[in-house]
This record gives C-alpha cells, structure tokens and sequence, in this order.
C-alpha cells in the first residue's frame, strides 16, 4: 500500500492529519456554536468525553482570531500536547500557558516544525501581523492549508515553486464581515469567486481542492443568513471546476476523512467524536444585503440585562467612551473636521437611549446638546455591548448598524472616502485591545 496521510475535516477551519500513526491537528475548534454565534453548517454536535481521550501528537494554531484559537475548546485537550501558535503577541502565549500547556511554542514563518513523519511549515499569508498559512509534507505528499488568508503575489511565487501540490485547502468564501455593518450603504456582492482566487489556484495547479475555512451560519433568526456568504459550494465547484479541469473539487463535512497518497484519494472512517444532525447535503442561499430588520427587532433576540449590566453599559457611555476615544485613531480622514455623533443602544424589549456625541479632530469627546446635523451614527443591541465590554464579545457577532440614514448632501459626499471601521465605537472597543475574547474564556475556566 502506498504511504498516506489521512485528513479528516473537525470544524470551519479546523483538521485532524494522520500518517504512520502520528496524529496532528490544525486550529481546533470543538465547539458549536463556536464564536457566540456561528453555528456548524451543515448540523453537527461534538462528543466532548471523546475528546478529553484523543491525543495528538501536536496542534498547530494559524492565528488568533476566535473561531480559530478558542481556549474553551483547548480546554478539552490533554495538557501535555504541544501547541504551536503564530502570534505576534505574547499575551496568548502567557493565556496558554495559563491553562496549563506545558509546551507552548511560537511559528516562525518559514521554519519547518518536524513532528513524526510530518514536516508542517508556516508560509506568510496577505496580513502577516494577524494569520498564517501552513505547508504540510509527509509521505511523499504535499499539502497547502491556506485557513482563511489571502496570498500576495511574492507569497504565490514561493508557493508555486515548492509544488507539484497535491491538495490545496482553499478559503472559499469571501465573508462579508464589515458589508453587513452598513448594508444601506453596500450593494449586493456578485456571488462569484475573486477573480485572483481562480489565476492563484491555476498557479498553484493541485491534484485536489478543497472548499475549507467557513462551515457555519448565524444563528436560526439571523438575516446575516441570507447577506454574509456570497458563495456556494456549487458556485465554488463550478467555477473552479472548469478553471482546473485537472483538479478535482472534494467537499469535507465535519467529520468526514479521506485517505490521500499518491494514486489517489480514497474515503476513509470518519472522526466518530463529530456527529452529524440533521441533512448534511446543505449549500448556502445569498440573497444580496436581504431586507436587514431594524435593530430594535434584532434586539429582542437577546436576553435583557440586569440593572448591574445595563448601569454598566450606561457608564460607558457616559464617560468611559469620552475617556477611550483620544486614544484611538481613524483610518481615514474623515473625522479630521468635528462630527456629531449618534449612538443608539437599543434594549431587549426595542426601547432606545441615544446619545449624541461631539468628537473634535485632535480626538476629544464630548456629550453634545446642540441640534446640529449628525455625521455619523451607530446603533447597537445594550446586550451586545454589554457583551463587548465584559465578555469579550467580537465585531462579528454584535450586530451594529452604521449610518443607516440619508446625512445632509456634504456629509454624503465626504463619507464616500470614510472607511466603516473608522466608526468610534468599534474604535473604542477594539483599536487597542488584545485577546478579549480569549481573555474572558481564561477567566471563565479558571473559576470553575
């Protein structure tokens, strides 16, 4: 028999590798929902008991975001296992360690890790201060887990030449995180690949690809389910199936293995601690920006706060937003000339306190009382920002509205050249913070 390496798919981004009895595991996620809010797709549950018994001889993390390194999921792994995290920051590091991992090392990019047969090597991806990509060698095979990058033209030059590739695990939707913030403000997405995505994987020229890193939907009631993913599975196999008419296009569920060597690709026993629910043979519907319902009506989705939660987020408002706005800076020039601002935060049962906000170009805020004409404005669930401020909550899963409204004619034409990032409360919350999510996970398990 041919030497082989066995990939089995866990979840969104995660994998298990096997070759003569090692076993190593790719950003490992053994949650669902995992990210608050984004639910396995198609239905699966885990068997945690069955995890606690898995060993692997090594796990290798991309990056930091949360639906890739969630210590609530490495929680269930014995703390013996080798973890080997790209990060530009020590706090993670320090977070690990924290929850016991003995062996805690960093990736280098272009530094091969050698764990049994397999020779794992980092390769720089697009935004080489946030992921990584990983080139995977055993058995005479060559594998590229490009996790959910982009690849820039010196990247794609290094990779090609370290080919033949005999399976590429490709990113094959193009998320629209930041359209869905402002869907007045954006047109529908054509539900078609990047038109790099096809000249990089004709480049690249694999035996095999696989539609990987995003295998999940919102929850049940979100519109986020019709506007976030523009890109099918059948989208994918048809466009890339005609571009590599080589190539074949290998859909893996969670759960699902395959057996690669060199004659081919054989199905092999699936992971037994990812069980399915429900119909797996499930693809994404997009329906353009879809309607987005008033943020009163999300609202309602969520569990009310207490008095102490909601003073909280009162508090913040009222001061510790003025206090955390000259620390941030804009992307744009936008807020270079002074802008009234209005937040709204938006309670459970849809009653709304706004606040209005005068913020001058050398980064100081004020409350503001005058009736001058906004500038910008922001509209959040209290839940949500509550959960940002205390729980670790992220961009993605917090459901702002921004400047869903008609501005005076000035103001429209000097946002065309505003980036939605450049919104102050997302500058606030998250311009100079770390890890919060992982953070609040570390306080969470170390309470138990």
């Amino acid at each position: 028999m041919n030497p082989a390496i066995t990939i089995s798919r866990i979840l969104h981004a995660g994998y298990v590798f096997e070759c003569e009895g090692t076993r190593i595991a790719f950003d490992t996620i053994f949650e669902n929902p995992f990210s608050r809010n984004c639910h396995a797709f198609p239905g699966m549950r885990f068997d945690e008991a069955a995890i606690r018994r898995q060993r692997f001889d090594a796990v290798f993390i991309s990056h930091f975001h949360d639906d890739h390194c969630s210590l609530e999921s490495l929680d269930l792994l014995d703390r013996a296992t080798p973890i080997y995290l790209y990060c530009i920051f020590d706090e993670l590091f320090a977070m690990l360690r924290q929850l016991g991992f003995a062996k805690v090392q960093p990736l280098r990019l272009n530094e091969p890790v050698t764990v049994g047969p397999f020779q794992v090597t980092p390769r720089e991806a697009m935004d080489a201060d946030v992921d990584s990509m990983f080139q995977v060698r055993a058995a005479g095979l060559n594998v590229l887990n490009v996790v959910d990058s982009w690849i820039d033209d010196t990247t794609l030059g290094q990779l090609v030449d370290e080919g033949p590739w005999d399976m590429v695990l490709w990113p094959f939707q193009t998320m629209r995180e930041l359209e869905v913030l402002a869907p007045s403000r954006h047109a529908a997405a054509p539900p078609t690949l990047p038109e790099e995505w096809i000249d990089q994987l004709k480049a690249l020229a694999p035996r095999y690809v696989v539609p990987s890193s995003c295998q999940f939907l919102q929850e049940p009631w979100s519109w986020y389910n019709r506007a976030f993913f523009p890109i099918s599975y059948a989208q994918f196999a048809r466009e890339v199936g005609a571009a590599l008419p080589q190539a074949r296009i290998v859909r893996l569920d969670p759960g699902v293995s395959v057996r690669l060597d060199a004659a081919g690709l054989q199905p092999a026993a699936p992971l037994p601690w990812v069980i399915p629910v429900g119909e797996q043979d499930v693809d994404y519907v997009y329906e353009g920006n879809a309607a987005a319902p008033p943020t009163s009506e999300i609202a309602r989705h969520f569990a009310p706060l207490t008095a102490v939660q909601r003073e909280r987020v009162l508090d913040y408002c009222r001061s510790g937003l003025l206090e955390k706005y000259g620390e941030v800076e804009a992307v744009s020039d936008y807020f270079e000339q002074p802008r009234i601002w209005q937040l709204s935060v938006v309670d459970s049962d849809g009653a709304v306190t706004r606040w209005r906000y005068r913020l001058a170009p050398e980064g100081k805020a004020t409350i503001d009382e005058s009736e001058e004409p906004l500038g910008w404005t922001t509209e959040i669930p209290a839940t949500k920002l509550y959960g940002a401020l205390e729980q670790g909550e992220s961009l993605t899963t917090m459901y702002l509205r921004i400047n869903d409204t008609v501005f005076d004619p000035d103001t429209e034409r000097d946002l065309l050249e505003a980036d939605v990032v450049d919104d102050p409360l997302i500058r606030t919350l998250f311009s100079d913070t770390f890890g919060a999510y992982q953070a609040a996970q570390l306080r969470r398990l170390l309470a138990r």
